[in-house]
């Protein structure tokens, strides 16, 4: 089955109501009370979910309970008062909590913008398979990336309010790994993420039609080469129309993860493109996940581009 587009969330507007969460690791608050002020500074009304800055209390590596944090993103979504979600930050736990959320209550909900990345892409694919929800690929309000870089907060900011204008992704030093031009609908994330996602019992057994996101950290290359080929093995790449891969932050010298990536990824004979810019890097776009897109790589060394073939947001 060809992946199709998902319903998108409305767009943000002034004063708008966001809840930040935290599905996975724990959060320091001082970077916390920082992103609050970014997002304030926006014209939003931003509310912190109410366990975001817990810690478990045997298991420090995870913000709190898999019970409490599900309860606080369940909460959150289903709050009509609610127009966004955006996760505080990655880390470990989105798998030990996304089968304790109610799905049918979130289908009931309706869409919202849900922003985030690293371990939270076991999310975005739940959202996709089990909500059939798009939702935002982007830097998240307690990481460095978001804090201390103005091109990460001008890309996430230009997506919730004005869309429109951040359809044409990629950075300057983009580069055609396997050139060419495809189209299909985004989805994916951290790559190290998608191959554990894979084979649980609500997994994607299918992306045939999609364009592949991928970016990770702290992977070197041997593991990274062991990631693309679990996920080559099972078939979840039979069909996919194109790759588009962001950052490989502290992945090792980055000679020797494109040389994994040319190995594992140029017998598909499809385009794929590299360091588009976003992820775990020093500057991460947002990328819509679920919409159409044209992924452009021109042989001839011109500027490479992810360009959505709607914005974002509606």
């Amino acid at each position: 089955m060809t992946l199709e587009p998902l319903l998108r969330a409305a767009r943000l507007r002034p004063g708008a109501r966001v809840a930040v969460v935290a599905p996975s690791g724990p959060v320091p608050a001082e970077r916390m009370a920082r992103g609050l002020d970014v997002l304030r500074g926006w014209d939003l009304d931003p509310v912190v979910a109410p366990h975001a800055l817990d810690t478990h209390p045997d298991l420090d590596h995870l913000a709190g309970t898999d019970e409490d944090r599900a309860r606080d993103l369940q909460e959150a979504w289903c709050d009509p008062s609610v127009d966004a979600v955006l996760c505080a930050r990655g880390g470990y736990g989105a798998h030990r909590m996304v089968d304790l959320l109610d799905w049918s209550a979130i289908r009931a909900a309706g869409p919202k913008a849900f922003v985030g990345y690293s371990d939270i892409t076991v999310l975005h694919e739940a959202f996709a398979l089990r909500a059939g929800f798009s939702t935002l690929h982007g830097p998240m309000v307690a990481t460095d990336v978001f804090l201390k870089d103005a091109a990460t907060q001008q890309a996430l900011r230009s997506t919730l309010f004005e869309p429109e204008s951040t359809q044409r992704l990629g950075l300057a030093g983009a580069g055609a790994l396997v050139p060419g031009t495809a189209r299909g609908v985004t989805y994916g994330g951290c790559v190290s993420l998608l191959a554990a996602d894979a084979g649980t019992p609500q997994a994607r057994t299918s992306a045939r039609g999609g364009l592949l996101v991928i970016e990770d950290i702290g992977e070197e290359p041997y593991r990274l080469d062991g990631i693309l080929t679990r996920l080559l093995r099972i078939g979840a790449l039979d069909g996919i129309s194109g790759v588009v891969c962001g950052s490989w932050e502290a992945c090792g010298p980055y000679e020797g993860v494109r040389a994994v990536l040319a190995d594992r990824l140029g017998g598909l004979g499809i385009p794929v493109v590299e360091e588009l810019g976003f992820g775990h890097g020093p500057t991460a776009l947002t990328v819509p996940l679920g919409v159409p897109a044209v992924l452009d790589a021109p042989a001839d060394g011109g500027r490479c581009t992810l360009t959505a073939q709607v914005p974002a947001l509606v």
